[in-house]
């Protein structure tokens, strides 16, 4: 899989080996030593009173330097032996724990092991191994203990989700490959699209891997088939309520414990002594039971929680329970009547507050919660709340359900659990207790939410805000423990009132989905949210952030006109409200909506207007951010001098405030108005300026694109090596081409259909440049038909204007006339003036008018 920069057809002899890995890792560093004499060179050099042979010299050195050192540091391409591990870091380990009181199961693990064994799967497909059986009977704990048996048979990855099927809530598809995708490392900057785009991407990242994946709680089949990944060399594992009836399954019927086995249970948990003691109590409890784990597991539980309890007195209690619930059958429809019966006695037995804490934790909508939420549901502290959870854990009442990505344990309620306590809540808590339990918990997200948020992207909260500290953990570990629970606690929350909290909820994680660009469909659906709550709330300025978060999904989505229409809104709001900063940041969203749409006219009177809105505002962050917008909009005019003193500008203030992401940003875009200074110098006839120009305009772009790897930012990162690729310096044509077919394989493995396009633009200048214009004029037919399918305007016209003007350095003046008549009619639909004239311009070349 592409993960690094271009490891094609530009290795030397041995880049594979010991030396070439040693190189590879001391890199690194030697770019880092580097930085700063690039940064004075490129910043600075204009201030120097050298002749131009002397610059060249200078420049020409420190870039050749810089340029190996990055190339070195790349990691091996797919054309060298590196695959997208490299880039993932340690395969993620996702299991679920075994319980400690796992108990017999000996003839169905060895029939789980001759399945695997026999791989009877085709070498095609992924065997799949199905457990099926009634709720209780103790399927998830059966497939997580072979899975950590077989776990080391699959080194490249153990990947778990509970797709709730037996619930209402039960979980999409297209959240499971999401959520596996990041897993292994993909970082989706860009929205995938939807199921079937997803799946592409998972074949393609999961292609030639030993995975093992564990699917738990699937409803059916159909649930199940667009989460399977290809080649025979994985398995998946699956737990349902019935057979999934999928083409080379091998399914199997879970039975009830046998006698034997839930009489051990019983001794592991309540004490073997107590058992032996008086065995014929401990058969009728397991016959009480049912023989379901679940239901023993709750009986033995509670007898481990009660020393004075012997098992007759156990038996006892439990014969009474299961008579009164006999009369009451129509409550217990869908909970088994041993399962019942045995949570009725475990309940009646527990504490007055772990009862309550069991009746709320039923109540919440998350499929599971760290510790503190217990704190949160009780109103009382974290680690009081804490020992009442883990009480209910011994009780076997609460099941943990593993260690999440910020390296906390989570705890969920067994489907039948979860109903019991339902039932509960709704006979003993005041619809206000129900509600203020939610909102306790509710309000706890919503504070580590704004937390992780302030955290990740400051100047997203309050003007001229600087560093904030954050959590011990990641902003991206954070989502991906807990974007699950905070959509259906926005759903939740609106749907009991609570507007206030829910929309401080979702825009903060709104600001966090924004900052990272991953999980698309979660970030549309908390910015959804967010805006149907902010409605109710009768405050302009809670209305137009909603707004603004909402635009920024749909602009980011390629819904231009509904992104436009939100921007303009919430800039209406604001300015009704005079809130000045929030105004700016509005009009810099109305204009880059515009730049976007190809508008760039329109586009540059509101960035103008936001840049001195940042400026009063003394934000100069943002001003910096804007500023970087508007110089990405003068090299589209072709105004290069403008947008480099744009550029360096907010180079410098990102460079004194630490701002990592932001100056690798704007040196990519620096290096792109260097490229084009650089061929408009050459155009000219001036080669010695030109070489300058092109000696700074490399290593700033490939520094950018280092910086971007070490973050492991890959969008980014192919962002810059495409721009590598169009610097148009005719020494370096090979490598350029590398650098840009490289980028197009990396966004091509991100999902990014749009990227591609706009790469494969790109491929054809470059192979333009090495006079293969057939080779060129191919790619960009590839990149108009791809942009006309996106239905991107102003694209459209660039593709066909670029296709127009390499068909006639190609000799075909012939076939160039029609792209570029077409693209002068997009250009002119746009109201693009610097367009209009480039399109006629090549149109005249075309018609053999001479450019008039």
């Amino acid at each position: 899989m592409p993960n690094g920069t271009s490891g094609t057809g530009t290795g030397t002899a041995g880049a594979t080996g010991e030396g070439g890995r040693r190189a590879r890792l001391a890199a690194p560093g030697i770019v880092g030593l580097l930085a700063a004499v690039i940064t004075g060179v490129t910043t600075s050099l204009d201030a120097l009173e050298l002749p131009g042979p002397a610059q060249l010299m200078v420049t020409g050195g420190v870039a050749a330097l810089a340029g190996v050192a990055a190339w070195a540091a790349q990691p091996p391409g797919p054309g060298d032996g590196g695959d997208q591990r490299e880039v993932a870091g340690r395969p993620p380990a996702q299991l679920p724990p075994v319980i400690a009181h796992f108990t017999g199961r000996g003839e169905p693990l060895d029939a789980l092991r001759r399945a695997v064994a026999d791989g009877t799967a085709s070498p095609a497909s992924p065997l799949v191994v199905s457990l099926h059986g009634p709720a209780g009977v103790g399927k998830s704990a059966l497939a997580a203990r072979f899975a950590h048996e077989i776990a080391d048979d699959y080194p490249d990855g153990r990947l778990y989700f509970d797709l709730r099927g037996a619930g209402d809530a039960r979980v999409r598809p297209e959240e499971v490959l999401i959520g596996f995708l990041q897993a292994l490392g993909v970082r989706l900057a860009t929205d995938p699209g939807g199921l079937p785009e997803l799946q592409k991407l998972w074949w393609t990242w999961t292609r030639g891997l030993r995975l093992l994946v564990l699917l738990d709680n699937a409803r059916d089949g159909d649930q199940v088939k667009a989460l399977l990944p290809p080649g025979g060399g994985s398995v998946v594992l699956v737990t349902s309520r019935q057979p999934l009836h999928l083409r080379g399954t091998f399914d199997r019927r879970l039975p009830e414990f046998s006698a034997a086995d839930a009489v051990e249970l019983l001794g592991l948990l309540a004490g073997r002594e107590r058992i032996l003691a008086d065995p014929d109590a401990a058969a009728e409890i397991a016959d009480l039971c049912g023989y379901l784990p679940l239901a023993v597991g709750i009986c033995g539980g509670r007898l481990a929680a009660r020393e004075s309890w012997t098992p007759r007195a156990m038996a006892d209690r439990l014969q009474d329970e299961r008579r009164r619930r006999l009369d009451e059958l129509e409550t217990a429809r869908e909970i088994d009547k041993s399962v019942r019966a045995s949570l009725a006695l475990s309940y009646d037995d527990c504490s007055r507050t772990q009862r309550r804490l069991l009746r709320t934790l039923g109540l919440l909508a998350v499929p599971d919660v760290q510790a503190w939420a217990a704190g949160a549901l009780l109103g009382v502290s974290d680690l009081e709340g804490d020992d009442q959870l883990e009480a209910l854990v011994d009780a076997q009442l609460v099941e943990c359900s593993g260690t999440d990505a910020t390296g906390a344990m989570r705890y969920r309620l067994h489907d039948l659990v979860r109903l019991y306590a339902q039932e509960r809540a709704e006979r003993e808590d005041t619809a206000a207790e129900r509600d203020a339990a939610v909102e306790r918990v509710l309000d706890g997200y919503r504070e580590r939410a704004e937390r992780v948020a302030a955290s990740r992207w400051p100047q997203d909260w309050q003007r001229g805000a600087g560093q904030v500290p954050g959590p011990e953990y990641s902003a991206v570990d954070w989502l991906s423990s807990e974007r699950l629970a905070v959509l259906a606690l926005l759903d939740q929350g609106a749907g009991r009132g609570m507007w206030g909290l829910v929309w401080r909820l979702g825009r903060a994680s709104c600001s966090i989905f924004h900052s990272l660009r991953v999980f698309w469909p979660e970030w549309r659906a908390a910015a959804e949210v967010t805006h149907r709550v902010a409605a109710h709330m009768d405050d302009e300025r809670s209305l137009g952030i909603a707004l603004l978060e909402r635009s920024s999904v749909e602009g980011n989505q390629g819904r231009m006109e509904n992104a436009l229409a939100d921007a303009s809104a919430a800039l209406a709001l604001f300015t009704s409200a005079r809130e000045t900063w929030w105004r700016a940041r509005a009009l810099r969203t109305m204009g880059m909506c515009m730049r976007d749409e190809g508008n760039l006219d329109e586009a540059q009177r509101y960035l103008l207007e936001a840049i001195e809105e940042f400026r009063r505002e003394d934000d100069a962050w943002w001003q910096a951010r804007t500023q970087r917008n508007l110089a990405e909009l003068r090299l589209a005019q072709r105004r290069f001098e403008e947008a480099r003193g744009l550029l360096e500008s907010s180079l410098e203030v990102f460079q004194r405030n630490g701002n990592r992401y932001s100056e690798a940003q704007t040196l990519r875009a620096l290096g792109e108005v260097l490229a084009s200074e650089a061929r408009r110098l050459r155009a000219a006839g001036d080669d010695a300026a030109a070489e300058i120009k092109y000696s700074l305009a490399a290593p700033a772009l490939e520094r950018a694109a280092e910086a971007f790897r070490l973050r492991g930012e890959q969008w980014e990162e192919a962002r810059c090596l495409r721009a590598a690729g169009e610097v148009g310096d005719l020494r370096n044509g090979l490598r350029e081409l590398a650098f840009v077919r490289h980028a197009e394989q990396m966004l091509d493995a991100l999902g990014d259909t749009w990227g591609v396009a706009r790469t494969r633009i790109s491929e054809g200048r470059a192979l333009g440049r090495l006079g293969r214009h057939a080779e060129a004029a191919a790619a960009l037919r590839r990149a108009v038909a791809d942009f006309d399918e996106v239905g991107n305007r102003w694209w459209q016209a660039r593709s066909r204007r670029t296709l127009a003007e390499i068909l006639l350095d190609g000799g075909a003046p012939a076939e160039a006339a029609e792209p570029a008549r077409e693209a002068l009619e997009l250009y002119q639909s746009l109201g693009n003036a610097a367009g209009v004239a480039r399109a006629r311009s090549v149109l005249d070349r075309a018609s053999g008018s001479g450019g008039q």
